[in-house]
């Protein structure tokens, strides 16, 4: 039987798999590029019945990152691993390891050479409806139990080794079965300034539907600041 864990990596993977037929898939196969040319992703699951959660970071030659995310939560100590060790640590798991020119596709090449520094691709993806999103799912179920799921390459030309909100527990995602669940996308520097999808939870706590948390006048003001979106239950 599977569990909310699992829905919402299966969801990710049904969601991943239709942005591939696009070649739009800022996730894995197709993820945008940093600086020097390479993929990195981040991602985080989080288990709103006992609070457990597994990110990665700066990881490289993983097609599925949540997946490998789940394997943080399932199997140590921690919350997060990230870079080299990420991927000594994915080794030891025999989880596949593909090779760079399996996730690079030639709409990410031309993206990276078209936004050559990283303010101006800030500009230019954030600031207008061309938003490269992220992935993300929320998901309930039978028993009440949340968790969530959410992955990203990043933003195109950004630094090597740079890390956004996705990662971040409480920034890219949160989920509590007192409350809810929430994934979030968009600029990870904005997000990260909010703690967003823990502000989300914290005005939900405080009898806001998730129809009406975003107008919530705080939380108004600080989505008026930041380029985001979110999804929750």
């Amino acid at each position: 039987q599977a569990s909310v864990l699992d829905a919402v990596g299966i969801g990710l993977r049904l969601r991943m798999f239709d942005l591939l037929q696009m070649e739009w898939f800022p996730a894995g196969h197709g993820a945008v590029l940093n600086a020097d040319g390479y993929v990195e992703l981040d991602a985080i699951v989080m288990n709103g019945k006992s609070l457990a959660a597994g990110a990665v970071s700066c990881i490289r030659n993983i097609s599925n990152p949540v997946t490998f995310a789940c394997s943080v939560l399932e199997k140590t100590p921690h919350m997060m691993i990230t870079g080299r060790g990420a991927n000594q640590f994915a080794e030891k798991l025999n989880i596949p390891q593909v090779a760079v020119e399996e996730l690079v596709t030639d709409r990410a090449k031309a993206e990276w050479e078209q936004y050559r520094k990283y303010k101006q691709t800030v500009r230019s993806l954030f600031n207008t409806e061309l938003v490269h999103d992220t992935v993300g799912a929320v998901a309930i179920d039978c028993q009440g139990n949340v968790a969530c799921a959410t992955s990203t390459g990043g933003i195109s030309n950004k630094m090597a080794g740079r890390v956004g909100d996705t990662p971040i527990i409480g920034s890219g995602g949160y989920a509590d079965n007192l409350v809810g669940a929430v994934s979030a996308t968009g600029h990870g520097e904005s997000i990260m300034k909010v703690t967003l999808a823990r502000l989300i939870l914290f005005h939900m706590e405080q009898g806001k539907t998730t129809l009406t948390v975003m107008y919530v006048p705080a939380l108004l003001c600080h989505t008026q600041r930041l380029t985001v979106g979110t999804s929750a239950v």
